[in-house]
This record gives C-alpha cells, structure tokens and sequence, in this order.
C-alpha cells in the first residue's frame, strides 16, 4: 500500500535560468538552464520521498518530453506510475531575475488528453487493491479534461476510505470542493476567487475558511499566504505561522513544498500544530534552492525548530 498517491494531470519539464534584469525587446542574456520535474503532485511526492516518506506520482505524459520528464524522477527515485499519452508533455519555464529577486514564470497550456487517456488516471485510483492514506489532487487540468475530473476524484477517494488533499483553482477547485475533501490548500487570491469576496483583514481569512468548513467542503484549511506565512484552520481550531527570513533562491515549488511536508508529517501521526511546523520549514527550505529543486530533508529538519506557531 502507498501512504501518500499524487496525482499530476499537467506535468511539466520545469526549465529555468536567471538574468540581470527582464526586459522587453532587449536580448536577455541568461545562465545556463537547470531542468527538474514539475507539476504540483509530482513536487508533492518528491518531497514526501525526500523526507523518508512513502510516496507514489501518477501522472500521464507522453513524447520527448514526457520521456526526458521521466529521467529527472528516476534520478530521485520517487516512485512513479506513468499514463502513455499521445501528445507532447509541456514544457514551464522561469526567469529569476537577479537585480530584484523575482521570479517571472511563463505556464504553458499543456497537450490536449483524448477521454481514454485522463479516464486511464481514473481506473488506475479505482484498481488499487489497497488505497492510499492520503491522495493529493494538485496543480492545473490539460486542456479535453474536464472541470470536474477532482471532483470525480473525490467521490472515488470517498468511497475507498482515502483522504483527499486539493491543490487547485478556478472551477475545478469549486467543483471539488462540493463533494468535500479533507484538506484544501488556497492561496488568498484562489480563496478570493472562491468566495467572491475581498477578505481584506486577518479575521476575514479566518472566517472564510471557516466557512468552507462548516459547509462541508474540507476538514482542514491551510490558508497560503507567501511572505505571510499561513493560516491553518479546521472547525475547532486555528494556528497562525509566521514567514521564516531565508534567503530566496526561488519561490518556484514553495507551496507544494510546504503540502509535502505537512502531509509527511500527519502520516507520521504528529500532531497538527508540528506538522504545521514541517509544512512551513519545508516550504522556506524550498526558497534556498533555484528552479524547481524544493527542499532538502536537513533543511527541513533544522528549519522546523525556528517555526513560530501561535492560535489565531
């Protein structure tokens, strides 16, 4: 049995580089590319595993870069279950500009999957003999799948005893929501997006994410909020945590780092306020690296000692 299935329907082949500083026109001189996996259920397991955690990635891809994709995880050795598909996996690319720390990132739509391939995801979730702990729904949807596919998700990990972990937006974050997972993790402007509201003060976030729970919609809400830190909220309790000062490398994979180490952490059975702790060390330890590196367990584990967690 896998404790923790990820799944990926629009991986990419994360490229990034640096330069001075983005200008239009001009020809931007850049450093070398560094390549790494990418998509937010793939970033997820590759912490997870990173960690000394049990982690599978599921995912379709097809084509050269499907193939080269591929590569970069075997050379992790996350474990992987990978859907042929007929077109080109995607490519994401990044520019980290130097003069200003930002990070300009350029996200391609992704290739078009044919019913019979994100159908192909479905049947492999309902095939495991035994079904995960944990299943996390994380990053955008490929164009020809539909709105509805974590939603579809969600129903299918309901009925199979797992716990759902969403990563999403826009309607397919919506629609998931109305069969009710187990934890959902926003970022403000997804959250804004969701309520319709502009949640301008603390005590809205609170209580918009309450909300979500006291509707039915999720049990836990873990409220992103970048240089902010985050807001984890479940319908008896909420737990405030400040931003660690790191260096930035790059902010590129900091939230699927913070869902890979607070979900390592609740396998492991720590109590929610450490596992808060974990998420938020994994999330400032993935800053320290560039691309789509993520965070290292020795970061991790020293970084979770200085998380200052207090109730909201």
């Amino acid at each position: 049995m896998t404790d923790i299935l990820t799944v990926t329907m629009n991986p990419a082949l994360d490229v990034s580089t640096s330069t001075e500083k983005v200008m239009d026109t001009h020809k931007l001189r850049c450093t070398a590319t560094i390549l790494h996996p990418g998509g937010g259920g793939i970033n997820v397991a590759r912490v997870v595993h990173r960690l000394g955690g049990d982690s599978l990635a599921l995912y379709p891809a097809g084509g050269a870069n499907g193939q080269r994709l591929q590569q970069l995880i075997d050379q992790e050795q996350v474990p992987t279950h990978c859907i042929a598909i007929a077109g080109e996996t995607r490519e994401s690319f990044s520019v980290h500009e130097q003069s200003s720390g930002r990070d300009f990132r350029f996200v391609l739509p992704g290739p078009e999957l044919a019913p019979g391939e994100w159908q192909a995801c479905l049947r492999h979730v309902a095939s495991l003999q035994a079904p995960p702990t944990y299943l996390v729904a994380s990053g955008s949807l490929p164009p020809g799948v539909p709105a509805d596919f974590h939603a579809r998700l969600a129903r299918l990990v309901k009925e199979r005893g797992s716990r759902l972990v969403l990563d999403s937006s826009g309607p397919p974050l919506a629609a998931a929501l109305a069969e009710g997972v187990y934890l959902v993790k926003p970022s403000l402007r997804e959250l804004r997006e969701l309520t319709g509201h502009p949640l301008d003060t603390e005590q809205d976030w609170h209580a918009a994410a309450l909300q979500i729970i006291r509707a039915g919609q999720a049990q836990v809400v873990a409220l992103s909020l970048g240089e902010d830190g985050a807001l984890l909220v479940t319908a008896d309790r909420a737990l405030r945590a400040r931003s660690l000062p790191v260096r930035v490398a790059s902010s590129i994979g900091a939230g699927d780092s913070f869902v890979g180490g607070l979900l390592w952490a609740l396998n492991r059975r720590e109590e929610l306020e450490q596992a808060f702790r974990y998420g938020m060390a994994a999330g400032a330890a993935a800053l320290l690296a560039p691309g789509t590196a993520l965070c290292q367990a020795a970061d991790v584990e020293r970084l979770h000692r200085e998380v200052a967690v207090c109730p909201f």
